[in-house]
C-alpha cells in the first residue's frame, strides 16, 4: 500500500516484520492461505493482484518441473460457438495471447496479427515486434500495458510453461518496452471494456469487448473474447463494413482452393 512502511503492512497482516520482509524477497512456499488473506487485505489488492500473490504461492510448492505445453485442440464446438456469433468479432485465446481460434470477423479484424506466418497467430509478439501495432492501436501504451500485464498474470498462474517463458524471452531480447513493463509486475484481469482500433480495411472503429472461461478438457486455460459495436454509431457501421470483407476474403479462399483441387 501506497504511505505505509514494512513494519506497519506486517502489523495490518498480522506478522511479524521479519516475515513479511522474507515474504517481499519471495520466500512464498509453505504460507497458509489465510496469512495470504491477511496481506491481501493489508496491501488493499485488487482481484488481479490477489489471484497472482496465489498463484505465486501455489507455483512455490516444491516438485513442480519445467514442461512444454502440448499442442492445444480447440473443440469443435468452440469453433461452432464462435461461428455462430455472426455479428460480433469472436476470438479464443490462451493465457500466452496465441489465437487458437476465430469467427471469420474475428480473423478480419485481427488481420494484420493473422499475417505473420508463424502459428498460432499471437496478439502480445504483434504489439511489441510489429511495427505496425502502433498504427493499428491508436492508444498503443495502454495497450501493451494490459499485453505485458496479462502476460505476467499468466506467468504467475503457470511459471513453468516453457512456451510462455519462451514468448518473454523473445519480447525482453527484441523489445525494450516489452522489458519495461515486465519489470513493472503489473498483472491484469481482462473481462470487459471498450478497444479502439485503427484497421487498415475499415480506419477507425470502437468496439465493447466481453472475455469469458472456456470449459476446457486438458491443462490449457482458454478464453473467449467478442467484440462488438454499439448499434447505430459509425462504429457500428464500420464493423459491418469489415463483416462485408470479411465475407468476401472467405468466398476468394473458397474459389482459390476450388481451383487448386
Amino acid at each position: 500500500m501506497p504511505g505505509l512502511r514494512r513494519e506497519e503492512v506486517a502489523v495490518l497482516a498480522g506478522v511479524s516484520t521479519d516475515w513479511y520482509v522474507r515474504l517481499e524477497k519471495g520466500h512464498i512456499a509453505g504460507v497458509s492461505e489465510d496469512v495470504l488473506e491477511a496481506v491481501a487485505r493489508a496491501l488493499q489488492l485488487d482481484e488481479a493482484e490477489r489471484l497472482y500473490l496465489f498463484d505465486l504461492a501455489r507455483a512455490a510448492k516444491p516438485s513442480r518441473a519445467s514442461r512444454r505445453r502440448s499442442k492445444v485442440r480447440v473443440q469443435p464446438r468452440v469453433q461452432w460457438l464462435l461461428d455462430s456469433m455472426s455479428s460480433s468479432a469472436a476470438i479464443a485465446l490462451n493465457g500466452r495471447m496465441d489465437v487458437l481460434a476465430a469467427n471469420n470477423l474475428g480473423r478480419a479484424l485481427y488481420s494484420p496479427v493473422f499475417d505473420d506466418p508463424r502459428r498460432p497467430a499471437n496478439i502480445a509478439r504483434f504489439q511489441f515486434l510489429d511495427p505496425r501495432a502502433r498504427d493499428f492501436h491508436p492508444d498503443w501504451d495502454g495497450a501493451a500495458n494490459t499485453t505485458a500485464a496479462i502476460l505476467r498474470t499468466e506467468a504467475g498462474r503457470d511459471p513453468y510453461d516453457t512456451d510462455l517463458r519462451e514468448l518473454v524471452g523473445e519480447l525482453s531480447t527484441v523489445s525494450e518496452e516489452f522489458r519495461t513493463r515486465w519489470a513493472a509486475h503489473n498483472v491484469r484481469i481482462h473481462r470487459t471494456g471498450v478497444k479502439q482500433f485503427n484497421h487498415p480495411a475499415v480506419g477507425a472503429i470502437d468496439l465493447v469487448y466481453h472475455s469469458t472461461a472456456l470449459p476446457t478438457e486438458g491443462p490449457e486455460d482458454l478464453h473467449l473474447t467478442a467484440y462488438t459495436a454499439e448499434p447505430g454509431t459509425a462504429s457500428d457501421d464500420a464493423l459491418k463494413l469489415l463483416a462485408s470483407w470479411a465475407a468476401t476474403d472467405a468466398q476468394l479462399t473458397r474459389d482459390a482452393a476450388a481451383d487448386r483441387s
